[in-house]
């Protein structure tokens, strides 16, 4: 761990100029108790740093917690082993395709079953559902949808070549639109109290007004959404999972669902503060997480140390190393199909701006975040599903 000042704290071995400056910007805030943490796989974000944590008193930052509230991971045990399957994984990859939509901008047509019509009624009886209803009436729809980017759909192997399904994925486009809406009001409120920021996107909302409460409201209805919209693509892929290795049931040994945009209450260094991890999870003593590595790479099921410097937080991935552009102009076709030997994936060119190396070596963030978390699974796919 490097103390860069008294209010910020870094675990990152591998930090980008431009990512250590906007660190040391959002630390600069004045709400700030008592330091922002800086995690292993941080780099540049809208605004404040993805890969940080930030507790604030008495205000918010919207654009510190994410444009995609929510967004995390969930990863089930099954009760097989890898010999207990088919050989063949392509129909598999389909047949996962086929039942959730994939790439931006696409939704279900119809509810999928009575379970998704429950998770659709919960989030509709929730405070926020209005704000929801205003910005994407469609949101029901993509209940169930996985998004583009780096978020995937997987079925890994662990150490014991036991079969675990995987999956990443947030609050879509409503999560983004709620998001986006509450930044500019923080920046109006801003720009109405003549407050000076270091960065526009630093916008902050304060705590008793009602522009807070409106955006609590969201974020709590955004992240909601984003879990259960986890759960609502796992229960397709289990359906998947089961139709084409024959079985009528699946064993689950381990679950575990966790956020890694968000913002929570909790006390640390004596007060109760606003506690935003913008991709960071919660590494409390005893806390089951999830971190991924980039497509190809390996993924890890931890438990949290509770370290107190690091406010009970940890990485949530590899973290970005190059811009997606970049990483279409680095690497070729034929490098990455050499490294997703093995694995069964979309084999297209869409997927060149998520090659292992376009993200940091999650050998090297594993290895910095050490004093933050236990492995206790090292996962590595056989099965690999995006969106382009």
């Amino acid at each position: 761990m490097e103390q860069v000042s008294k209010r910020l704290m870094n675990w990152a071995s591998i930090l980008e100029d431009n990512t250590r400056q906007q660190a040391v910007l959002t630390s600069s805030m004045p709400f700030i108790h008592p330091h922002l943490a800086l995690m292993p796989d941080a780099h540049l974000g809208k605004g404040a740093t993805v890969g940080s944590v930030i507790p604030t008193l008495g205000a918010i930052i919207p654009a510190a917690v994410g444009v995609d509230i929510g967004c995390g991971m969930m990863a089930i045990r099954t009760g097989w082993h890898v010999d207990d399957l088919p050989t063949d994984r392509a129909p598999l990859h389909a047949a996962i395709s086929a039942k959730v939509p994939l790439s931006a901008g696409k939704y279900n047509t119809d509810l999928y079953s009575e379970e998704t019509a429950k998770r659709v009624a919960e989030l509709e009886g929730m405070a926020g559902a209005e704000q929801a209803e205003a910005i994407a009436p469609n949101w029901r729809l993509q209940l169930g949808s996985l998004g583009s980017g780096n978020h995937f759909i997987e079925v890994s192997l662990d150490e014991q070549d036991r079969v675990w399904l995987f999956l990443h994925s947030g609050s879509r486009g409503v999560g983004n639109k709620l998001a986006m809406k509450h930044i500019k009001v923080a920046q109006q409120q801003c720009e109405k109290r003549w407050i000076s920021l270091p960065d526009r996107d630093l916008a902050y909302l304060v705590e008793g007004e009602p522009e807070f409460w409106s955006y609590m409201e969201a974020l709590r209805w955004a992240q909601r959404f984003a879990y259960l919209n986890r759960e609502e693509m796992m229960h397709r892929v289990v359906d998947a999972f089961l139709d084409w290795a024959g079985r009528s049931r699946l064993d689950e040994s381990e679950t575990i669902n966790c956020h890694h945009n968000y913002t929570v209450r909790e006390k640390h260094f004596g007060k109760d503060v606003w506690l935003s991890r913008k991709g960071a999870i919660d590494a409390a003593e005893g806390v089951r997480g999830l971190i991924p590595g980039s497509m190809g790479a390996a993924s890890y099921v931890v438990t949290g140390k509770g370290n107190r410097l690091a406010l009970n937080s940890s990485p949530h991935g590899a973290g970005r190393n190059h811009s997606r552009s970049a990483a279409k102009r680095l690497f070729t076709r034929d490098d990455l199909d050499r490294r997703m030997d093995g694995i069964e994936w979309g084999r297209s060119d869409a997927f060149l701006d998520e090659h292992p190396d376009a993200y940091k070596d999650i050998d090297i963030v594993m290895r910095d975040a050490a004093d933050l978390v236990s492995v206790d699974h090292t996962l590595r796919q056989i099965v690999n599903v995006k969106g382009d």
